[in-house]
C-alpha cells in the first residue's frame, strides 16, 4: 500500500539558499586597504604642503621683485621660500665661523644679557638648541619605561639628560631628566626627575617610541631583544614568582 505524503498549502519544495555576501566582503576589504594605503600618504603630503606653503607665503614676499623668479614666470615655485631659508641659514653659519661673525655674536649676546626678560628667554632657547643639536648630547637618545602615576601603572618617556646642580645634590640617588609626552600630541608633556634605578631602558628607537605615543598604543614596535632577554615573571599558585620565556613569534 503506497501512502502519499500530503503537502501543506504553503510548503515550498525549493531549498532555501543562504544570501551571497562574498562580494560585499571583498569590496569592504578593498575599501579598507585603499584607506590604509592612501591615508598615511595623503596626510603626510598634506602636512608637508601646509608647512612649505606657510614658509613660501612668509619668505617669498620679502624678496625684491627683481630677484624673485616668480616675477618672470607665469606660475609659482613651490618650495622657493624653504630653499631661501636653507641658503640663508647656511650663509649665517659660514659667516659666524669667521672673526667678524664671532665678534658680532658676542656683541649681540652682551646686549641681550642686559635685557631683563629677553635674556632669560634667549638663554633658555640657546641652551635647548645647543643640547639637542649637539652630536655628543644624550637628549632624546633613549626610550625608558617607569611607573607613573602610581605603582603598577607604567608610562613611556624619553631621557633628556643627566640631572645636575641642586636637584641632584638634594638626593642620594642618581637622578635622570625624563620627558613624559602626552597622547596624541607629544610636543607637550611633563618633566620628571626619576632615579636611574627605577628606569627600564627599552630597545626601541626614539622614532618608534614617538609613533607609539602619537597612535595611543595602536602602533607597537616589535621586540628585537634576544629570547633569553625576554623573560616574564609570573605569580604561581603558592604566591611565589617564576620566570618563563615567551613564545617565539
Amino acid at each position: 500500500m503506497n501512502l502519499k505524503k500530503n503537502k501543506l498549502p504553503n510548503e515550498d519544495p525549493t531549498p532555501i539558499k543562504a544570501p551571497k555576501i562574498g562580494l560585499f566582503r571583498h569590496l569592504r576589504g578593498y575599501f579598507l586597504a585603499g584607506i590604509l594605503i592612501t591615508a598615511p600618504l595623503g596626510i603626510t603630503f598634506y602636512l608637508a604642503w601646509v608647512f612649505i606653503s606657510w614658509i613660501d607665503r612668509t619668505i617669498t614676499p620679502l624678496l625684491p621683485a627683481a630677484y624673485n623668479p616668480e616675477t618672470y614666470l607665469p606660475f609659482g615655485l613651490p618650495g622657493l621660500g624653504l630653499l631661501i631659508v636653507c641658503i640663508f641659514m647656511t650663509f649665517i653659519g659660514a659667516l659666524t665661523a669667521g672673526i667678524l661673525g664671532r665678534f658680532w655674536v658676542r656683541t649681540s649676546e652682551k646686549v641681550l644679557s642686559r635685557m631683563p626678560v629677553i635674556r632669560s628667554v634667549y638663554g633658555a632657547l640657546k641652551q635647548i638648541f645647543e643640547t639637542v643639536l649637539s652630536k655628543q648630547s644624550d637628549a632624546f637618545r633613549e626610550v625608558v619605561l617607569f611607573e607613573y602615576p602610581r605603582r603598577g601603572s607604567w608610562a613611556l618617556g624619553f631621557i633628556t639628560g643627566k640631572t645636575e646642580g641642586e636637584i641632584q645634590s638634594s638626593t642620594e640617588d642618581e637622578i635622570v631628566n625624563v620627558f613624559l609626552p602626552t597622547t596624541p600630541n607629544p610636543t607637550s608633556g611633563y618633566l620628571l626627575f626619576i632615579p636611574r634605578r627605577e628606569l627600564v631602558v627599552l630597545s626601541m628607537t626614539v622614532e618608534e617610541g614617538i609613533k607609539m605615543v602619537i597612535s595611543g598604543g595602536i602602533v607597537t614596535p616589535p621586540d628585537r631583544r634576544a629570547p633569553e632577554e625576554r623573560k616574564i615573571k609570573v605569580a604561581s599558585a603558592d604566591g611565589d614568582t617564576k620566570t618563563i620565556l615567551p613564545k617565539e613569534d
